[in-house]
C-alpha cells in the first residue's frame, strides 16, 4: 500500500515562490518587533501549549536513557520524492528522483513537533518567535549556537534562503504549502522574518517551521535541483554514513551535535546508528529480519502476522512481539480512480466499481480478519461524516445545493457490504445497472464506450503483496464486463508514472494530522489536480470542495475545523473518487530484544525510534542465547 505522510508508503507535503514583495519593507519594522508582539517559545494551530517555557523534556520521553548502540528497520514512512523500496538520490525536496529514507534527520529545523500535541512545534534553531497582531509576519531568533555539520555558523541568511529557494524550486508538494508565504528575509545573522500573505492557511507557519535549513553556501556551489548522491551538508542530529544506493543508507549521530541539550532533545536522538534497509519484496525483507538483518520491523501485511510470526527466535524469547496503539487519523487507503480519463468522467462508473469489490471475502480469506472497513477521509476521528448533516455542516454547503448531489445533505456514502461469498450476486447487478445508466453498453459480454471502444481497467502496483487483493476484484469486474488486469511495475517508473498521472487506478494512503489544513490543497484542490507530483491521484477538482478546504484553513476553532472537515468528507465520499480500503487502529511491531523504551508512548506517533535506547544488557544476554 502507498502511504502518505508517515506511515507504511508516505510523504509529507512543502512548497516554491519568491521573495520580492519585501524588497519596499522597511526592515526596522519587520525585526523591532512592536509592543503588542509576544516573543514565544513555541506554536500551536489554536494557540494552546501544554509545556511552558521553561519545560526541561517532553513527558513521553526518559531523560535518562543512554546513548549508544544501533536502530534499523524497513523504514515505515516516505515525504515527497522518498521511495520505500529503493533510493538513487540523497535530495528529499524536489520532485527529480527517489531519495533515501531518513535524510531528513540530517538537518535541523526552526522548530521541533511535540508527538503528545495535536500540532505544537517548541524552539529548536529558534529560541524564540515573535508573532505580529495580524498574524502575518513572524520573526525568528535563532540560537547563536546553532552551527552545520562542517562547524560553520547556521545563520538567519541560511533559513532566509532554504525559505526562498524550496518556494522557487522546492517538490510540488512544498510549493503548494509555502503558496501563501511571500518570502522571508535575514535582518541581521540571527533574526529572520517570514511574511504572509492575508487569509493566508493556518497551518502553514507551522509547516514553515518543520522545513529543513540549508546551507546558503553549500547550495551556492550545488545545484539544488538536481537528484544528486553527493552528500548534503547538513546541521541536524545525524549525518550520512554508510550507504549503497538501493540498498541500505545509515546514519551517524553527531556527538557534539549543538542542540543535544535543548528540552526538545533531551531523551531522543539516542542511537548512535540509525539504518534503514530497502528491499522490493516483502518476503524478502521479512526473511532479512528472521536473520537479524535488521532489529526492528513494523508489519503490515496481515498474512505475514497471522502466520509467519513463529519462527525460532519469537518461540525463545530472542524477538518481541507487541501491538500498540495509533491514535491518529486512520486517513484515507483505497484505489484511487484518476478522473482525468474520460472513462472514469462518471460518478456512476467509479460507484460501480465500489459494488464489485468484495472487502469482507477480502478481509476474512486474505488479511485473517484483521480489519475494519474505511469510509472516510479522516477514518478514526472525530472528523468523519455520520449521519444526516448538521445544521452547521448545512450552513456550509447550502450554497452548493443543486450543484452538489442530493446525497451531500444526508447520510454519507458508506461503501456495501456483501455477504462475504466473494461473488454477491446482488451488488453485481447493481454494478452493472450503474454502468447502463453511465450509457456504457454491453455486447458480446463486454462493456462498450461511447465511443465504441472497450471499457478497460489496469491497476498499477510497484511490489507483488497486494496481487491477492486484487485478483477477487478484477475477477467480479469481469464478471460485469469490464476488462480489468494488474500491472506491476518497478519502484521508479512507478513513482514517474504516478507523479505524472499515467495510471487508471493506484492504491495510495492519504494520511492527515489532527489538525490538516493547508495539506488538504495537494490533495483534494482543483490546483492540485493539475499539478504534477501532487497527492491529488484522483484529479479531483470541484469548486464545492475547494470552498471547503478554505473553510478547514481559515478555521478559528477545533469545533469549526471538525465541521468543515465533515463538510469537506460529505463531498468526497459522494464525488465517488475512490474504492474505500480498510484500516487498523494499531501498529503490528515486532523487533530483536536489544532495546529499551518509555513506559507510555506518544499520543500522537509510534514513539519509534525516537524515544527508544539501545539497551546494552539485553543485547549481551541476547548474545549469549545464541
Amino acid at each position: 500500500m502507498r502511504q502518505q505522510h508517515i506511515s507504511r508508503r508516505g510523504a509529507l507535503i512543502a512548497g516554491a515562490g519568491a521573495f520580492s514583495a519585501f524588497l519596499g519593507l522597511p526592515r526596522t519594522t519587520a525585526v523591532a518587533g512592536a509592543p503588542e508582539e509576544i516573543e514565544r517559545h513555541g506554536l500551536s494551530i489554536f494557540g494552546d501549549l501544554k509545556y511552558p517555557a521553561d519545560f526541561r523534556h517532553f513527558d513521553y520521553v526518559d531523560p535518562n536513557a543512554p546513548k549508544g548502540g544501533m536502530f534499523s528497520q524497513i523504514g515505515p514512512s516516505g515525504m515527497y520524492n522518498q521511495n520505500l523500496l529503493t533510493f538513487n538520490s540523497l535530495n528529499a525536496f524536489i520532485l527529480k528522483g527517489d531519495a533515501a529514507q531518513g535524510i531528513e534527520l540530517t538537518f535541523a529545523t526552526l522548530m521541533a513537533r511535540a508527538l503528545d500535541e495535536p500540532d505544537a512545534v517548541y524552539g529548536l534553531a529558534a529560541r524564540a518567535v515573535r508573532v505580529s497582531p495580524d498574524g502575518l509576519t513572524y520573526t525568528f531568533l535563532l540560537r547563536p549556537e546553532a552551527r552545520f555539520h562542517d562547524g560553520s555558523a547556521l545563520t538567519a541568511h541560511d533559513v532566509a534562503f532554504t525559505l526562498n529557494l524550496l518556494k522557487e524550486q522546492g517538490h510540488p508538494q512544498i510549493t503548494i504549502m509555502l503558496r501563501d508565504m511571500t518570502g522571508a528575509e535575514a535582518a541581521d545573522d540571527h533574526t529572520v522574518v517570514v511574511r504572509y500573505r492575508e487569509k493566508r492557511a493556518r497551518d502553514v507557519p507551522l509547516f514553515v517551521t518543520m522545513l529543513p535549513i540549508l546551507s546558503r553556501t553549500y547550495y551556492t556551489l550545488h545545484p539544488f535541483d538536481q537528484s544528486s548522491l553527493d552528500i548534503p551538508l547538513g546541521s541536524g542530529a545525524y549525518r550520512v554514513g554508510d550507504f549503497v544506493a538501493g540498498r541500505f543508507i545509515a546514519y551517524e549521530r553527531v556527538n557534539d551535535w549543538w542542540g543535544a541539550k535543548l528540552p526538545v532533545s533531551i531523551g531522543v536522538n539516542n542511537f548512535d546508528t540509525l539504518r534503514y534497509e530497502f528491499y522490493r519484496d516483502r518476503d524478502v525483507g521479512f526473511e532479512g529480519f528472521t536473520g537479524k538483518t535488521y532489529l526492528f520491523r513494523e508489519e503490515f501485511t496481515s498474512r505475514t502476522w497471522a502466520t509467519r510470526y513463529d519462527f525460532p527466535a519469537i518461540r525463545e524469547g530472542r524477538v518481541k512481539k507487541d501491538v500498540i496503539p495509533d491514535n491518529t487519523p486512520s486517513g484515507a487507503q483505497g484505489w484511487f480512480i484518476n478522473t482525468r480519463r474520460e472513462k472514469f468522467k462518471s460518478p456512476k462508473v467509479r460507484e460501480a466499481l465500489n459494488y464489485a469489490f468484495d472487502f469482507e471475502w477480502t478481509n476474512k480469506n486474505i488479511m485473517y480478519g484483521a480489519y475494519d472497513r474505511t469510509c472516510s477521509v479522516f477514518q478514526n476521528s472525530d472528523m468523519m461524516a455520520k449521519g444526516p448533516a448538521e445544521p452547521d455542516e448545512l450552513a456550509l454547503l447550502e450554497p452548493f445545493r443543486g450543484k452538489v448531489p442530493d446525497e451531500v445533505f444526508g447520510e454519507p456514502f458508506v461503501p456495501p457490504v456483501s455477504d462475504g461469498s466473494g461473488q454477491d450476486r446482488g451488488l453485481l447487478r447493481k454494478a452493472a445497472q450503474l454502468l447502463t445508466e453511465a450509457g456504457i453498453a454491453i455486447k458480446d459480454g463486454k462493456r462498450i464506450l461511447p465511443n465504441g471502444q472497450r471499457l478497460s481497467i489496469e491497476f498499477l502496483i510497484d511490489e507483488p503483496t497486494f496481487e491477492p487483493h486484487h485478483m477477487l476484484f478484477i475477477k467480479n469486474l469481469g464478471l460485469i464486463g469490464i476488462e480489468a488486469s494488474l500491472r506491476q511495475v518497478d519502484p521508479v517508473q512507478f513513482k514517474k508514472r504516478e507523479d505524472d498521472f499515467d495510471f487508471d487506478i493506484v492504491v495510495n494512503r492519504a494520511t492527515f494530522s489532527s489538525t490538516p489544513g493547508d495539506t488538504l490543497r495537494s490533495y483534494f484542490s482543483s490546483t492540485a489536480a493539475s499539478q504534477p507530483g501532487s497527492q491529488n491521484l484522483a484529479g479531483v477538482a470541484d469548486p464545492a470542495i475547494d470552498a471547503m478546504i478554505e473553510r478547514i484553513i481559515a478555521a478559528d476553532s477545533r469545533p469549526a475545523l471538525i465541521t468543515a472537515c465533515r463538510a469537506l468528507d460529505r463531498l468526497f465520499r459522494a464525488g465517488r473518487y475512490w474504492v474505500p480500503q480498510w484500516y487498523k487502529a494499531t501498529h503490528w511491531i515486532a523487533f530483536w530484544d536489544v532495546f529499551g523504551r518509555p513506559a507510555t508512548k506518544p499520543r500522537y506517533a509510534r514513539g519509534v525510534p525516537e524515544t527508544w535506547w539501545y539497551d546494552r544488557d539485553k543485547a549481551a544476554n541476547l548474545q549469549r542465547a545464541g
